[in-house]
């Protein structure tokens, strides 16, 4: 599958990769902070953005499409950074042709199967936008509050509004939907990757606790960590100067 990318700047390679329910745009400041010394690519996921639409949706699927964007584009060695669901892409990514990527920096994400569902009132609300025919950002924003309370998470998910089109959605509302198990799980790695790697957790967020240290050594055994206070999950949205220099630095030590 061909996925549709966004590139910018010049140096070593890295492929910026969004999480559940966006898009390149996601991590916008991130690829504008990292272009003035990196080749920076950022994409959509396969069933998000304006990459194609696919009923076949896990991380082996999703790795594959990176790998492929690797081969078309004659990469060598670029660092992935994923967010959340994207930083599942990028181990696996490393996890299945270690020897194409030369590190990776996850961002709040474990390698692990998570079993509580997170999005039931987002995908309540998606699905009610759609069958309420919204043609307008207002008024999607109306029918998915009632939905969903958080202002921040409705903003993020209205960027992917298309008002007056057949799906409603840039995203595959369908495919993520019958896929979030998929989404959710975590199939492991067959070997464990030994390229430099960076864990980034936002102190107030769940999804990265101590109780996954040990799947994080054994599969990542170069592995570090870093926290940032006083940031959930969307941590490079709520501290971007502190995220985007942890980053930076991650970069430096491993390009």
């Amino acid at each position: 599958m061909q996925l549709n990318f966004r590139r910018q700047g010049q140096g070593q390679t890295v492929i910026v990769i969004h999480g559940l329910f966006g898009s390149l745009d996601n991590l916008n400041g991130l690829s504008k902070a990292l272009a003035e010394h990196y080749d920076v690519i950022a994409i959509d996921l396969r069933n998000h953005g304006l990459s194609p639409h696919s009923e076949q949706m896990n991380y082996q699927n999703m790795a594959e499409d990176i790998l492929a964007l690797i081969a078309q584009l004659e990469l060598e060695n670029p660092i992935l950074v994923g967010h959340s669901m994207g930083g599942k892409v990028a181990m696996m990514t490393a996890g299945l042709a270690p020897h194409l990527i030369g590190g990776i920096v996850v961002a709040d994400m474990a390698p692990v199967a998570y079993t509580k569902a997170r999005h039931n009132e987002v995908f309540a609300g998606l699905k009610a936008v759609a069958e309420a025919g919204c043609d307008d950002r207002k008024a999607a924003d109306a029918v998915l509050s009632q939905h969903v309370q958080i202002m921040g998470v409705r903003q993020f998910l209205l960027k992917s509004f298309v008002p007056n089109s057949p799906t409603t959605w840039r995203f595959n509302v369908t495919a993520l939907l019958e896929h979030y198990s998929d989404i959710m799980n975590w199939p492991g790695l067959k070997e464990p990757y030994m390229g430099p790697v960076l864990f980034i957790k936002g102190a107030e967020s769940d999804y990265l606790i101590p109780e996954y240290q040990a799947e994080v050594v054994r599969q990542f055994p170069n592995a570090k960590a870093k926290v940032i206070p006083g940031t959930g999950h969307w941590l490079h949205a709520e501290k971007p100067q502190l995220f985007n220099r942890l980053v930076l630095d991650f970069l430096a030590q491993a390009s």
